[in-house]
């Protein structure tokens, strides 16, 4: 699963596998904690990160919304997203 943005201690990944199972989501995994979130709606869909990390996460995920679909598309057609810029 390649590393599309980094920030702030937080690994943003997307799985690259046609058929992966919908919605269209993204993994985020800072120390032990891991969660899964909505690209359409950043929301928090599975799992757990403290709530500022979370929030961090959000901002960036609305920040960059074009660009979570558009890696989603291609890793629907079995090709490596793109990296994302991380949030400053």
């Amino acid at each position: 699963m390649p590393t599309i943005s980094m920030f702030y201690g937080i690994i943003i990944r997307m799985y690259y596998a046609p058929g992966e199972h919908n919605p269209p989501h993204f993994h985020a995994y800072y120390n032990e904690f891991k969660a899964t979130f909505s690209v359409e709606s950043a929301e928090l869909l599975n799992g757990s990160l403290p709530r500022r990390q979370i929030r961090l996460v959000q901002a960036w995920a609305e920040l960059h919304q074009e660009e979570l679909k558009a890696d989603w598309q291609l890793a629907m057609n079995g090709e490596e997203p793109c990296r994302i810029q991380p949030l400053q």
